[in-house]
């Protein structure tokens, strides 16, 4: 009986240190790689070495792409382009307390993107054409 219960332990012990070397092994492709969480400075810092555009500024032309301009709003950023007078939703972005109902990319003549607040005011932002560049109004 001695015997029978010290080969059970044995083995639970061997099956449990395998599992554990297996979870080792494929942790990172299943919980994605391993790091630490940043703190707000730590973040801060990262995103200030990071080349932004300024408020209305072009944005670089990737491969042939139609330049965007950088919309900022009280709700959030929206990045536009235009191409044969009709204007592009290339990406949006609400700011905290805001979201964003799914907004036609386009292209259209001209684009809404609704940036609703969960309490108070939503902002409304209506994006067109002019000269080949994106304007609000």
């Amino acid at each position: 009986m001695k015997r029978l219960l010290l080969a059970w332990a044995v083995t639970a012990l061997a099956a449990a240190g395998a599992a554990v070397a297996v979870l080792e092994l494929l942790g990172g492709v299943l919980t994605g790689p391993r790091g630490t969480v940043m703190t707000q400075a730590e973040a801060r810092a990262a995103l200030a070495t990071l080349p932004t555009p300024a408020a209305g500024q072009d944005t670089p032309n990737p491969a042939g792409a139609a330049p965007g301009k950088v919309i900022r709003t009280a709700g959030g950023t929206v990045l536009a382009s235009c191409s044969a007078g009709l204007v592009s939703l290339r990406n949006w972005s609400p700011f905290q307390g805001y979201s964003v109902d799914d907004p036609e990319p386009g292209p259209a003549a001209s684009l809404i993107v609704e940036f609703d607040r969960e309490e108070g005011e939503d902002v409304e932002v209506v994006v067109r054409c002019q000269d080949g560049r994106p304007v609000t109004g």
